[in-house]
């Protein structure tokens, strides 16, 4: 390379350089609830951490904001999407780039003693679905400058928060105008438990819920939460749910009444059983990666678009190339060139 053009690039790396050390920062406040929705018998904690990001000129104005609420995966949290994936760093870059103009997003702990919550009224152990979109967000409009009508407020998440936002959604289309879902896991619960059921076979190890803490379980953490979940016995300690299968040695043993729970209470069913919910949100829009490690992902997000196509939702359904995370929380990846513009578009900003 000669001298000049050397000049010039580091001229331009200096400039880049500036300019990301200069784009306005938002600001990440904690605050906790102790949720009257998620009293429980089954020793889930009901006092809840909450992550809020408000926008750079938040503390400076008057002005009030729509709402995002991000709901994690599994295994995750709201600290992790904001010291792991940098979430608020996605979001300012966003703003200054003017892909999505400022807002607020709510980011709630939902984690677990197994590690999820699908966020679902659960029978064991709480109304997660009812704290998500009704205790949660009366506590934002009430302590935060929010724009307190349907149309400023959208939900989004990713794989457990993916599913956990379509869910609620279409539970709750007078909370919610707006949905975005990346790599929504676990839709059609039956479909996973089958294509997991080897997992099974291990249950007779574990007899206490510290066994799920040793390396050898961590995996079976899922089956459970999915079972407390949607299949949730507040009577029978000390899982507090009911299990699809079970094994005698090799041989499968199916409880055909749980099994048919798993598949009712799926996200997957809820276009049949709120059908006329879904017609009243204004946009919808999932995505997954075409080489998703979870092998259940890619076909059931097709199924479920094939599914609300055939019942004439007018949704985006999109497949792209990466993998459960590789494209989504990076610079310049799904959350920012994708899940924030589709929310600037279809969230009202002005009251």
């Amino acid at each position: 390379m000669k001298k000049g053009g050397f000049i010039i690039l580091i001229y331009i790396l200096l400039i880049q350089s500036f300019r990301a050390q200069n784009i306005p920062e938002g600001k990440v406040v904690t605050t906790y609830i102790t949720a009257k929705t998620l009293q429980n018998k089954a020793g889930e904690n009901s006092k809840r951490r909450v992550s809020v990001y408000l926008p750079p000129d938040y503390e400076k104005s008057s002005q009030r904001y729509p709402v995002i609420y991000f709901l994690h995966g599994f295994f995750w949290s709201d600290s992790l999407l904001v010291n792991s994936d940098r979430i608020n760093h996605i979001i300012d870059r966003a703003i200054n780039s003017k892909k999505i103009r400022p807002f607020i997003m709510v980011m709630p702990d939902e984690s677990t003693v197994f590690k999820g919550s699908f966020y679902a009224n659960s029978k064991s152990s709480g109304n997660w679905s009812d704290f998500t979109s009704v205790e949660l967000v009366n506590f934002i409009d009430k302590n935060y400058r929010t724009i307190t009508n349907k149309d400023s407020r959208g939900i989004a998440g990713h794989s457990m928060g993916g599913n956990g936002a379509l869910r609620n959604a279409i539970l709750h289309p007078e909370v919610f105008s707006s949905v975005y879902a990346l790599s929504p896991g676990i839709l059609d619960a039956q479909y996973f438990a089958l294509s997991e059921i080897d997992l099974y076979k291990n249950i007779k190890q574990i007899n206490e819920v510290k066994d799920l803490s040793k390396p050898e379980n961590a995996r079976a953490n899922i089956i459970f939460a999915i079972a407390r979940a949607y299949n949730g016995n507040e009577n029978k300690p000390p899982f507090f749910a009911d299990l699809p299968f079970s094994f005698d040695g090799d041989r499968l043993k199916i409880n055909p009444s749980v099994v048919e729970k798993l598949k009712k209470n799926s996200t997957s069913e809820l276009p049949f059983s709120h059908y006329e919910n879904l017609k009243k949100l204004k946009a919808i829009k999932f995505d997954w990666g075409r080489n998703d490690e979870l092998k259940h992902i890619s076909p059931s997000c097709m199924n479920f678009s094939k599914t609300l196509e055939m019942l004439k939702i007018r949704h985006e359904a999109e497949e792209y190339i990466g993998t459960h995370g590789s494209e989504v929380s990076k610079e310049n990846g799904r959350i920012e060139n994708q899940l924030l513009p589709f929310f600037n578009a279809n969230l009202k900003f002005e009251e």
